[in-house]
């Protein structure tokens, strides 16, 4: 049997709540698919550590403020998941959770969406699928020869995890090659625990923003740099121009301390650690890529609009080959500060106001 409806959402994280928020504001049926069993999207599988760049009130979807910490301390990933799951259930959003989205096809004037439980027809679909799905780690010489453990940032969970059973006061060593937020998060968390030794690795010189800039500061950048594009003046360079690392406790600490200083990217690998340039060698127990994602769009690979880097062309976040199709939440590529929780809520109104202004004519 085929379901009908104007709009489906595929992902209920973020992304896709945000997107149910602002679609029934238009008065629009729609229906969310979501793969994960449970509400709270990627967040539910992020490390123990991890913490917002922001306080609650600067880290909420639209129509509802995420509830503060204790003395404004920055969230972590299991307050997240606490909001998600309450907002999910506050608008009484129609996330089907346990299904998986296989495709997205055309079909005369709709658009068909395969999924394992079943067949949706759609008028219009938002594709708010995220990343999180598609860890990416480079190809580099030697990757194949180490017999470590390696693992992407998806499957850090915490220092302990590195323990030597039955010896507390031997100690692991770990690299962590990134540059970015999880790269220095991940290295800070191994390094402050001391029961690992830490290489912390980046292909360039980490830049760490000013300790007072946060995601606040952040989104108020992304915003400037839309409007000044927007209005045909110079590109301000928006985030990227700041730095590429926030200093949250965690990090300033390790940072303080002298425990997080980066060296250049090794060479490659070898079967016991790394080997750099200039013909040292580190051994490693394990290997941490903090290496990045690409977007998780092969349910939308039959309608043959990928370009380069994998990417969609897209006008804000309607896709330029298919106008039925919006992308929402994978980067600023489908709307400034669109893949955090701050940012979301507009790229979500605008698709929104969009699809229904279409699904009118």
């Amino acid at each position: 049997m085929t379901r009908h409806t104007d709009v489906v959402v595929v992902g209920g994280g973020q992304a896709g709540l945000a997107a149910g928020y602002h679609l029934r504001r238009q008065g629009l049926d729609f229906a969310v698919l979501d793969a994960d069993p449970e509400p709270g999207g990627s967040w539910r599988y992020m490390w123990d550590s991890l913490r917002l760049f922001s306080p609650a009130e600067h880290s909420s979807l639209p129509g509802r403020l995420m509830p503060a910490r204790p003395c404004g301390t920055y969230p972590g990933a299991g307050h997240v998941v606490a909001y998600l799951s309450d907002y999910e259930k506050r608008y009484d959003l129609p996330v089907q959770h346990g299904t998986r989205v296989d495709a997205v096809c055309r079909d005369g004037d709709g658009l068909v969406v395969e999924t394992d439980t079943g067949t949706w027809r759609a008028r219009a679909v938002i594709s708010a699928t995220g990343t999180w799905s598609r860890p990416f780690v480079p190809a580099v010489p030697g990757r194949g020869r180490f017999t470590g453990r390696q693992l992407h940032t998806v499957s850090y969970r915490c220092p302990a995890d590195f323990a030597i059973p039955g010896d507390r006061s031997a100690r692991r060593s770990v690299i962590v090659v990134g540059g970015g937020n999880s790269g220095a998060q991940i290295a800070a968390d191994l390094a402050l625990d001391g029961g690992v030794q830490v290489t912390w690795v980046t292909r360039r010189p980490p830049r760490f923003l000013p300790d007072d800039i946060d995601g606040r500061a952040l989104f108020d950048v992304a915003t400037a740099r839309r409007r000044a594009l927007e209005q045909g003046r110079g590109d301000t360079g928006g985030v990227a121009s700041l730095g590429d690392i926030v200093a949250v406790p965690p990090v300033r600490a390790a940072r303080d301390a002298g425990r997080l200083s980066a060296k250049p990217m090794f060479t490659r690998l070898t079967a016991t650690g790394a080997r750099w340039a200039d013909g040292g060698h580190t051994c490693a127990d394990a290997i941490v890529w903090c290496t990045g994602f690409r977007p998780a769009l092969a349910h939308l690979a039959p309608l043959d609009l990928r370009g380069p880097r994998g990417h969609i062309a897209t006008a804000g976040t309607r896709a330029l080959g298919e106008p039925r199709l919006h992308l929402l939440g994978y980067g600023d590529w489908t709307g400034p500060a669109s893949a955090t929780l701050i940012g979301v809520g507009r790229a979500a109104r605008d698709a929104a106001r969009d699809i229904a202004l279409l699904l009118s004519d």
